[in-house]
């Protein structure tokens, strides 16, 4: 049986890792359907792996890692700090600020059409916390006007402190395992202090210092992409690979290990499949529509709740139906279909067009030098949700 081989290339991994792009809509699926099972008609035992699929933020962050390691840290020094955290900016934000102002809209309309909103939920410092991305630094709940937006708030953290997590990589990057090692380190620490301070388990953080879940998955990431670069693999062997980490992912998601033993078991599911990519295996991962679907992921992540909250108070108002009714089957569909075609609206209408208008305005004012040798310039890929 073909085993790992030691890699003798410059950058082993090709430029654009597919699996990893295409994976990003089957993680984002997940947050979506966990979301729905809170309001749906099967009983609780029917959705175990769905409760669990909310640990797909967790697979985002080390995914993070992974790529900006791929993208920005290939050469001997770190990428400049203003060109990297405006390309990060024009990444997020169009996107973030277009459902932003969508749901500020909603808000000031729900009055006039008679729908009751949650008292003090949507007030004006939670506006401008969400607005500037840093209500996930701070000890409060539900301090943000779209759900979702809390991981975002981490993210954005990331970036900011990214020179740190180079310094760390450029340093450590031939030995991996002393960069995951820290990263498990990291994680036990802050889970730790997060317990003593606010009671749940690290992967829980969310809204109340969510940045503290991002720290250590996103250097977990980092230590994983050093790992794999120096290895190669047959196509055959990164087959089953893929497939026994997946399966092993789902398995302890379904019949629950906990939380923090999922987390850590996303790392070799996200190496293996980043493993097919440098072996040359093609799956249905590499095909066209499953790509656009993966780019269109971060659109389904910030949509899906709007959708989900304009819909259910609609059919309580048309319907006269009780604010906690259950939803079956057939309307969950509908929902999902919806929440599919108002992402890849807002990929395509906003976030491209975001993406390419900011990034000229920057290219007028500071125009990109070459690349420095040994290194190359890769598009986005594996974003953040």
């Amino acid at each position: 049986m073909a085993a790992l081989i030691p890699s003798s290339g410059k950058h082993p991994f090709p430029d654009a890792i597919a699996p990893l792009t295409s994976v990003r809509f089957f993680l984002a699926l997940g947050v979506v359907l966990f979301h729905y099972q809170l309001t749906w008609t099967l009983p609780p035992e029917a959705s175990g792996l769905l409760n669990r699929a909310r640990l797909g933020v967790d697979v985002f962050f080390i995914l993070s890692g992974f790529i900006l390691t791929h993208v920005y840290l290939q050469g001997d020094a770190a990428p400049d700090f203003r060109r990297f955290i405006v390309a990060r900016f024009a990444r997020i934000y169009p996107a973030h600020l277009f459902i932003l102002l969508a749901m500020l809209i909603l808000v000031a309309g729900a009055g006039l059409v008679g729908v009751a909103l949650e008292a003090g939920r949507f007030n004006l410092p939670h506006f401008l916390m969400t607005l500037f991305l840093v209500q996930a630094w701070f000890p409060y709940q539900d301090a943000e006007w779209n759900g979702p937006s809390w991981s975002l708030s981490a993210e954005w953290f990331a970036y900011l402190i990214f020179p740190a997590y180079a310094w760390i990589a450029l340093r450590l990057r031939r030995r991996p395992w002393l960069i995951i090692g820290l990263a498990v380190l990291l994680f036990v620490v802050l889970d730790a202090v997060y317990r003593a301070v606010f009671g749940p388990v690290l992967p829980r953080a969310e809204g109340s210092m969510g940045i503290l879940r991002i720290l250590p998955e996103f250097l977990y990431g980092i230590g994983l992409y050093y790992l794999g670069q120096g290895f190669r693999v047959s196509p055959r062997a990164s087959l089953a690979l893929a497939a026994g980490s997946t399966g092993l992912l789902l398995f302890a998601m379904q019949y629950p290990l906990d939380d923090r033993l999922i987390v850590l078991l996303a790392g070799p599911f996200l190496l293996a499949l980043a493993l097919l990519a440098k072996s040359g295996a093609r799956t249905f991962l590499s095909a066209p529509a499953w790509l656009f679907a993966g780019e269109a992921s971060f659109a389904l992540y910030m949509v899906h709740i709007p959708v989900l909250m304009v819909w259910r108070n609609l059919a309580e108002k048309l319907l006269g139906l009780p604010s906690d009714y259950r939803m079956g089957l057939w309307e969950l569909a509908l929902l999902l279909a919806l929440s599919l075609a108002v992402a890849a609206f807002v990929h395509v209408a906003v976030e491209r067009p975001g993406r390419r208008i900011l990034r000229r305005l920057l290219a007028r004012r500071h125009p990109t030098p070459r690349p420095e040798p040994g290194r190359f310039v890769q598009s986005d890929q594996g974003e953040s949700l």
